[in-house]
């Protein structure tokens, strides 16, 4: 059956969601995973902080997406940041136009990954931070939807947007997608509305809400312009060692072996 596929998902921007992706796929890297980042934001800010020009590559996932080359011409392999990567650019902004007049346009980025899957630990897809045709391409081709969210009052709304369009996924185009976990980002546990907003997600969404905190950080934040993750960058900075401890846990959380098929298929039915 593969790996199991994880959308890192939000529909308001500026959560970190991106930083998410990049620094745990990064430090499971590190920690002797095989993982694949597919970018699917034409911002491209995974593809540069993975350490890839986005303005360089000669084909994008766009091209990807939309047929017009193979897997191997796309993929980098053993990007800077240690993961395979399918980078994206600005191009991709075509992709969703050209996706909504392909018949089942919905299902093409799944169709893509299926011949991936028994290659890695984990797949990673880094989404645009709106619902548009390549988030649902994500979402349908996704086991579970990481939610990166600063811990404050609007940022509540913006998840109940989200868990609203998982459970619309859920009963017509893909019943295995499910919140795999809530990642608390840019935390200052000195501020009292970041502490009751928390509060509020492990009280709703209980063993859900990740333990591991990433706080704000300095380091952390400069890592992207030198197009590193934090890990990479430098491996003493709070963030990174937030990362090394939130990519334990996630390996506790969605342990998987695929020693043999019997185990395999168990282990997916009793993903939490």
């Amino acid at each position: 059956m593969g790996c199991h596929v994880f959308a890192f998902a939000n529909q308001k921007g500026g959560v970190g969601k991106t930083t998410c992706c990049v620094n745990l796929a990064a430090s499971l890297s590190l920690t002797k995973h095989k993982v694949l980042l597919c970018d699917l934001d034409p911002q491209g800010n995974a593809t540069m902080s993975s350490g890839v020009d986005k303005t360089a590559v000669q084909f994008s996932v766009n091209e990807w997406l939309l047929g017009s080359c193979e897997t191997e011409d796309v993929l980098i392999e053993q990007t800077p940041a240690g993961y395979d990567l399918i980078p994206a650019n600005s191009d991709l902004t075509a992709a969703e136009a050209n996706l909504v007049k392909k018949p089942g346009q919905q299902l093409t980025l799944s169709k893509k990954l299926e011949a991936l899957k028994d290659k890695y630990d984990y797949i990673f897809l880094d989404c645009p931070p709106s619902l548009n045709m390549l988030t649902v391409n994500a979402l349908v081709a996704s086991d579970m939807v990481i939610i990166a969210m600063q811990c404050e009052y609007f940022a509540l709304e913006g998840l109940t947007d989200l868990v609203n369009t998982i459970k619309q996924l859920q009963s017509s185009l893909n019943p295995r997608l499910q919140i795999g976990g809530i990642i608390r980002t840019m935390f200052d546990g000195r501020n009292r509305l970041a502490i009751e907003v928390s509060n509020q997600l492990i009280d709703h969404f209980a063993n859900k809400v990740f333990q591991t905190v990433i706080p704000r950080n300095v380091r952390l934040a400069e890592a992207p312009s030198y197009g590193l993750p934090v890990c990479l960058y430098d491996k003493s900075s709070r963030g990174a060692s937030s990362y090394f401890a939130l990519a334990g846990e996630f390996v506790r959380k969605f342990k998987k072996t695929k020693t043999t098929p019997k185990t395999t298929s168990k282990q997916k039915e009793h993903v939490d």
